[in-house]
């Protein structure tokens, strides 16, 4: 047994996963994974957190990016029975269709209602401009059989457009156009007040990109969706976020397996398999999923991960109720290490330079 995990075995708490919720404290037929027996539903889901406008938004939610046609539905219908009250989509990640098809059927099926479910899709690249977001919205809404989103993001404060075929340009080839970004989210202001969505926000969005944008703004985004684990923590933004009222979300929570597989040379190991997170995992009875994902909920994040198996969906869903001891969290806070998943340099800009 390591030092480490003899000292977070000794700081453990009796009770390391306690409720966090009034609904939590009813299931009778709780086990060590927060789950009920009779159900396998994690009542914790319920836990929401209110964003700047009011609205309250489920602290974990389901992922959808790369969830590939034909097994992303049955993993939102899986989520849904689980407890899951949030589920994170976009326009790039071409499955908003079967999303919305698993959506139907569950409210047919009586299993939520709409008014239950947090709905976020995003607004792509090549969507920029004042006019061209309520469009590629209400294309959103179509693909999902909704009559309004509870969150849209611009997903990437870069705008694009095809490049055409004249110009060299194939279906997959893009080029940067400069469109203002606060020209983009007036749009964004303007669906929110026709009732399109809830509420707004950003994804991907630098400090400085952020607080140029509030210069201009009417509404101050109500989130800033980045990549957040402990490789990367990016601590001194998600404090001046909290300042400025801005909700993070949590994406590629677990770091992302399949860019891992891609790592240059010298890379961390994939976070999952880092030893500190094993040592921790084992210290406290839970999985390396659970672990990660509750040290997001200790920062205050939001967090979106994606699984496409019922069971890690259950699985995952426990750690809202994970209670990491402090010796736990230092030793997570220690992996930082700048390590970034996506850093869409395919863009040909520099984001996060």
């Amino acid at each position: 047994m390591s030092a480490l995990l003899r000292a977070l075995t000794r700081a453990l708490p009796r009770h390391p996963l306690r409720p966090v919720s009034a609904a939590t404290t009813t299931s009778a037929a709780r086990t060590i994974s927060g789950t009920s027996r009779a159900e396998g539903h994690v009542a914790g889901l319920g836990t929401t957190v209110e964003l700047n406008n009011g609205v309250a938004m489920p602290r974990m939610g389901l992922g959808t990016w790369q969830a590939e046609p034909g097994a992303v539905g049955a993993a939102v219908t899986a989520a849904l029975a689980a407890g899951y009250r949030h589920i994170d989509c976009a326009s790039v990640y071409g499955n908003e269709g079967e999303v919305g098809l698993a959506l139907a059927a569950a409210i047919a099926d009586g299993v939520v209602t709409r008014d239950d479910v947090f709905v976020t899709s995003k607004l792509w690249c090549t969507s920029h401009g004042t006019d061209n977001v309520a469009p590629a919205l209400e294309r959103s809404l179509e693909r999902l059989g909704l009559d309004h989103l509870d969150l849209y993001l611009i997903h990437v404060p870069v705008a694009l457009r095809k490049r055409a075929p004249e110009d060299g340009g194939n279906e997959a080839s893009v080029e940067i156009v400069h469109i203002p970004l606060a020209e983009t989210w007036a749009g964004m202001e303007s669906v929110l007040a026709a009732g399109l969505t809830r509420a707004i926000g950003v994804s991907n969005m630098p400090t400085l990109t952020l607080n140029d944008l509030l210069g201009s703004a009417s509404v101050i985004p109500a989130v800033n969706q980045i990549e957040r684990h402990p490789y990367l923590p990016q601590t001194e933004h998600a404090s001046w976020a909290a300042e400025h009222g801005i909700q993070i979300i949590a994406y590629s929570p677990l770091g992302n397996a399949s860019l891992d597989a891609h790592a240059a040379p010298g890379a961390p190991p994939p976070l999952l398999e880092h030893p500190v997170v094993a040592d921790v995992a084992a210290a406290v009875g839970a999985t390396r999923a659970q672990v990660l994902l509750a040290w997001n909920l200790a920062q205050g994040s939001s967090v979106i991960p994606k699984s496409v198996s019922p069971a890690r969906i259950v699985e995952n869903a426990a750690s809202i109720d994970l209670q990491l001891p402090a010796d736990a969290l230092e030793a997570l806070n220690a992996l930082d290490c700048g390590r970034r998943y996506l850093d869409f340099a395919w863009t040909g800009f520099s984001l996060f330079k």
